[in-house]
């Protein structure tokens, strides 16, 4: 094996890893979100606002990590 077929290897693993981090991180937090507005219906729009902010964050890491995996790949 090469250096550009280890790259490729690397990559495929990280995008994987990165999906898969980013999609148990949004539904922990959807579930635990909607968990939280069927116990205080009163304060849903405060919580959905907060989950919104925090899958907005979660995504952001998810979208850093998927673009060092391309860097690898097109290494």
């Amino acid at each position: 094996m090469d250096g550009n077929s280890l790259a490729y290897l690397a990559a495929g693993f990280g995008a994987g890893i990165t999906v898969v981090g980013a999609a148990l991180g949004i539904g922990k937090l959807a579930a635990t979100a909607l968990e939280s507005i069927g116990r205080q219906p009163e304060a849903a729009n405060d919580i959905r606002t907060t989950m919104i902010i925090a899958a907005a964050l979660i995504e952001g890491v998810a979208f850093f990590a998927a673009v060092v995996c391309l860097l690898l790949a097109i290494k």
